[in-house]
């Protein structure tokens, strides 16, 4: 893995698990790793209650657009993690690829996105120690 690692975080709409992924790591890791999110369907915006869910940790995802999953990003990505994009997502040799089976929050209640914050920060957090050095 390079000095730098990047990571790209991928679901359907990249308006909630991946973006709440990404804000996640950008807040613990800072610029110890390149942090990237998109979606194989983006959305139009990101979910106003993930974004409600992080802001009451302090994070600030509301500057965060979906963006179309790309050949080249994941190509460039040294992880790639999926909350269920399934076969959407391109797989190259050399890659390091998890899966998080995430409840979408897309609908949710504010109750239900929290948890999904809480369980996605978990995650990061094993993600970022086993990426460091």
């Amino acid at each position: 893995m390079p000095d730098k690692p990047s990571v790209l975080f991928v679901c359907v709409h990249n308006a909630g698990r991946s973006q709440m992924a990404a804000g996640w790591l950008r807040h613990l890791a800072g610029d110890a790793v390149e942090v990237r999110s998109a979606g194989s369907a983006p959305a139009d915006r990101i979910n106003p209650v993930a974004v409600e869910a992080m802001r009451e940790v302090g994070i600030d995802i509301t500057d965060q657009t979906p963006v179309r999953l790309t050949w080249d990003t994941a190509e460039a990505s040294d992880v790639i993690v999926t909350m269920g994009c399934g076969d959407a997502c391109p797989v190259f040799p050399g890659k390091r690829y998890e899966d998080w089976q995430l409840t979408d929050p897309a609908g949710q209640p504010i109750e239900v996105v929290r948890q999904v914050r809480d369980d996605i920060k978990s995650r990061v957090t094993a993600l970022l120690a086993d990426l460091r050095p």
